[in-house]
C-alpha cells in the first residue's frame, strides 16, 4: 500500500514576519487563515494555498521568496 506524503512547504524563518509578508502580498488573507495549530502548519498552508488559487509549486515558491 502506498502512502500519499504531500513535501512540506519550504517554511524558513520568523512565522511572524512571513505571516506579514503574505498579508501584504494577497490583502485576501486574515489573520485567521493564517493561523494554525501546534503541528498542523502545512494543514494551514494547504487551506492558503487553496484560497488564493495557487497550485502547489506556485505557492512554494511565493513562500521561499518571503
Amino acid at each position: 500500500m502506498e502512502e500519499n506524503k504531500a513535501i512540506p512547504t519550504p517554511v524558513a524563518g520568523n512565522w511572524a514576519d512571513q505571516k506579514n509578508k503574505l498579508k501584504g502580498q494577497f490583502p485576501t488573507l486574515t489573520d485567521a487563515d493564517l493561523h494554525f495549530e501546534e503541528g498542523k502548519k502545512e494543514e494551514m498552508l494547504t487551506r492558503v494555498q487553496a484560497k488564493l488559487g495557487k497550485t502547489k509549486v506556485e505557492f512554494d515558491t511565493i513562500i521561499s521568496k518571503l
